[in-house]
């Protein structure tokens, strides 16, 4: 499979670069800013997904489509969650692929870590966990997705009706201080418990995480 797309990619002008193993292509990846990677689920050292994980842990934020025949939708999500930026199943038609390949690198690479850093603060969106350090936050489903906006948006001062909009997708209780009494509770748990004062107030404006 890995040389007929190479051939076809070719003949379409497109210089290609084939690793047939997870550890290369990470080692190739990290030595060459590439337009976009084909990467396939099923590598014989390294799962797919395992691979498209390490490169954006690595920082290499070249665009990713997945190649696999794994086409139910857990498959496609844990795919895109992984850090891919598009997943295609098997079989598929090679004119479509090169149109997605050339969509990718017309985007270019956008930084795009699948989990969340602030200073020691993590969050993974996928799994539903966050940490301080190394410690494990215990939070709630709407605590977890207001320090998801926070840290999405680290440094700028973002009002009530932002974090009601983005936290709450519009379901939310008609009261003044939901979100207050919410970034209160977060505040308890990602900061004083750690002495910490991460998650300021900008007085009549919003809230702010601050960077370190």
């Amino acid at each position: 499979m890995a040389d007929v797309l190479r051939r076809g990619m070719a003949r379409a002008g497109l210089a290609v670069d084939v690793c047939d193993r997870g550890g290369d292509a990470l080692v190739r990846a990290a030595a060459t800013e590439y337009d976009a990677i084909v990467l396939d689920a099923m590598l014989p050292d390294l799962d797919g997904l395992d691979v498209c994980r390490r490169l954006r842990a690595d920082r290499v934020w070249s665009p990713v489509l997945m190649l696999t025949a794994r086409d139910g939708v857990p498959d496609r999500v844990d795919g895109l969650d992984a850090g891919a930026d598009d997943y295609v199943a098997k079989p598929f038609a090679f004119e479509e692929l090169l149109a997605r390949l050339r969509a990718l690198a017309r985007h270019g690479p956008v930084e795009r870590p699948p989990v969340l850093e602030v200073g020691d603060l993590r969050l993974d969106p996928a799994t539903h966990r966050a940490w301080r350090g190394d410690t494990a936050l215990d939070l709630s489903a709407k605590e977890f997705s207001l320090l998801e906006v926070f840290m999405r948006n680290p440094g700028h001062v973002l009002s009530r009706f932002t974090l009601l909009e983005h936290a709450w997708e519009g379901e939310y209780e008609n009261r003044s201080n939901v979100v207050d009494v919410h970034v209160g509770r977060l505040r308890e748990k990602v900061d004083r418990a750690f002495g910490r004062d991460s998650l300021q107030t900008v007085r009549g404006v919003g809230y702010r995480l601050c960077e370190p």
